[in-house]
């Protein structure tokens, strides 16, 4: 058989995760000149585009437009996509060796770290990303449900996410409608009785890990007042030491943003935001029905670390919200694959630099690379797995160049179509794709929204008369 890579013999890559990093991976091993390189993209939901559809908050439409460059990837000659084809059910990692010579895991962080104080088991006590998969059309979140007849929420957690998850709690029905918000979250939003959101970050503003347009979105919302504590955005002498040093002027504006709120007043809007510092949640205490109804703070203070980071230790003053529904987003972690090895402990894919490593023999295996959250953790932007996807194939392409890849005994594109419509008749295309996305633009915009989601996998297919 000719040299991998030609045209009698093109390399056969199989991506499984059709998020951002799936598609920079792809969009990658087609900038390779002098190759003949043919990438089958799997994702086990029909629809492809991940964490930008499911995750990014739906009141965020411009960051959605990255979908574009996926879009022109996915013309590419060489490219398909099998979506509705799950991993370990549909078929087997042994069995794709059989037809790709390297298999890419880029299946993201789908779920959160626990939090590990007493009460966490009470009824009303969830994970952010549940929340978010839910408001998001997430056909595995749907069915889910959140009690917003209360009054009071927590939000723990300082990044990104908690910042989403306050401010669509805080949203008016009718800023919501501007979004692609799923119709029943928008419903269910639109009846909610939520009053007053804490956000409560564990360190001080200069250490929160979300970003300046975050905080400053926070004071533009048409219905929500946003109030933070003057004693808990003073920076103390640490931090305003290691902001000085750093010299970093988006953290100093950050902090500017932050300290600005707790000289607002109430202006007679029906919610108020506050945002905390410096706490930590230490207890959750339930009512007569096993409810949330209370959750115990303290109050941190922070030290330097032998390694130079500042990180908060408890204080002795503690005290005590009214809370009805809480929602952790203190972290998150991948999800085991079947047939791929994981770093149970790290919640990633167990690797090195991207190359999938053997946990018994600590080498490589063979032809089988990871990249994203579920190669490094939760980090970053979107952007920011585009580098992260290239470095991991670069190591491809160079155990390619080395013979170091995997030796499929039918790499051959008909043969594995055939076995996955076998398997799965109800997979998707990426053309089919393109029909569903034309059926929920043209249902959003009879609605005046950008899009209608599809919110379940059985109302995907049968809008296609698959």
């Amino acid at each position: 058989m000719s040299e991998v890579g030609t045209v009698e013999n093109p390399l056969r890559v199989a991506i499984i995760g059709a998020g951002p990093s799936g598609f920079y991976a792809t969009e990658h091993l087609f900038k390779q000149k002098g190759l003949t390189i043919e990438v089958d993209l799997y994702d086990r939901l029909p629809t492809p585009f991940g964490l930008v559809r499911n995750g990014v908050a739906p009141d965020h439409q411009k960051i959605k437009s990255v979908t574009a460059v996926f879009d022109r990837t996915a013309k590419k000659p060489g490219f398909r996509f099998f979506g509705n084809v799950e991993l370990g059910k549909d078929i087997t990692v042994e069995e794709m060796r059989q037809y790709y010579h390297a298999l890419i895991y880029t299946t993201g962080a789908q779920t959160d770290r626990p939090m590990n104080i007493p009460g966490a088991d009470l009824e009303g006590h969830h994970p952010a990303t549940e929340f978010v998969a839910w408001y998001n059309g997430h056909p595995d979140f749907r069915d889910y449900q959140f009690d917003l007849s209360q009054e009071r929420v927590a939000v723990v957690g300082i990044g990104n996410v908690a910042m989403d998850v306050a401010r669509i709690l805080c949203r008016t029905p009718e800023e919501l409608k501007q979004t692609d918000i799923a119709d029943y979250a928008l419903d269910a939003l639109s009846k909610s009785n939520v009053k007053e959101v804490y956000v409560l970050g564990r360190r001080g503003p200069a250490q929160a890990a979300f970003t300046t347009p975050e905080i400053k979105e926070f004071g533009e919302m048409e219905d929500a007042d946003v109030f933070t504590i003057p004693e808990e955005v003073e920076l103390d002498p640490l931090s305003e030491a290691s902001l000085s040093e750093s010299a970093d002027r988006g953290t100093q504006r950050k902090v500017e943003i932050i300290q600005s709120y707790a000289s607002n007043q109430p202006t007679g809007k029906s919610r108020k935001l506050i945002v905390r510092f410096l706490v930590s949640p230490t207890e959750l205490f339930g009512d007569e029905n096993g409810r949330v109804k209370a959750m115990k703070i303290v109050h941190n203070e922070l030290y330097k670390t032998d390694a130079g980071s500042l990180r908060p230790k408890a204080t002795d003053k503690t005290e005590v919200l009214d809370v009805g529904l809480v929602f952790r987003s203190i972290g998150y972690r991948g999800v085991p694959l079947p047939g791929v090895p994981f770093n149970d402990s790290w919640g990633v894919i167990l690797n090195e630099d991207g190359r999938v490593i053997n946990p018994d023999t600590k080498q490589p295996v063979p032809g089988e690379y990871t990249a994203g959250w579920i190669k490094r953790g939760p980090s970053g932007v979107i952007g920011t797995n585009k580098p992260d996807a290239v470095a991991s194939v670069d190591l491809l392409l160079t155990d390619l160049r080395d013979g170091n890849l995997i030796a499929p005994t039918t790499p051959d594109a008909a043969a594995i179509a055939a076995l996955i419509a076998a398997r799965q008749p109800h997979y998707f295309t990426y053309a089919d794709w393109q029909k569903l996305d034309e059926l929920e633009l043209a249902n959003g915009a009879a609605q005046g929204r950008p899009r209608l989601k599809f919110t379940s996998v059985a109302a995907m297919i049968a809008a296609l008369g698959k």
